[in-house]
């Protein structure tokens, strides 16, 4: 309600966000940052560190994008590690050609010395 913000925006792994979406929306949310860096559900687990659901389906994502209109932006950032995921890159692509957000690509920095 600050006179001038356009935007409000999360950066999430979604584990919460099916939860915290209706007050989020209500707050004026209108740009999401979902961090996802695999498809793969175990994959996804491990790296969080816990079970729950992820955004790793386009029934999931395209739920989301119908019943929250109001995003301005919805963008999905996933960190390809050697080893891990670079095998799935062409899947990301495929899981976000037809909706409507962007997919970035950000090389995993390994800071050992």
């Amino acid at each position: 309600k600050l006179e001038g913000l356009k935007t409000i925006a999360v950066t999430t792994n979604g584990i919460n966000l099916a939860r915290l979406l209706p007050r989020l929306k209500e707050a004026g949310l209108n740009a999401i940052n979902i961090s996802l860096d695999t498809l793969v559900p175990a994959k996804f687990e491990f790296i969080v560190r816990r079970k729950g659901t992820n955004l790793s389906s386009k029934a999931t994502v395209h739920t989301l994008l119908t019943n929250f209109t109001c995003l301005l932006y919805l963008q999905v950032n996933c960190v390809v590690m050697r080893g891990f995921n670079e095998d799935e890159l062409l899947d990301f692509v495929d899981f976000t050609k037809d909706l409507p957000l962007d997919v970035r690509f950000i090389e995993y920095m390994p800071f050992d010395g």
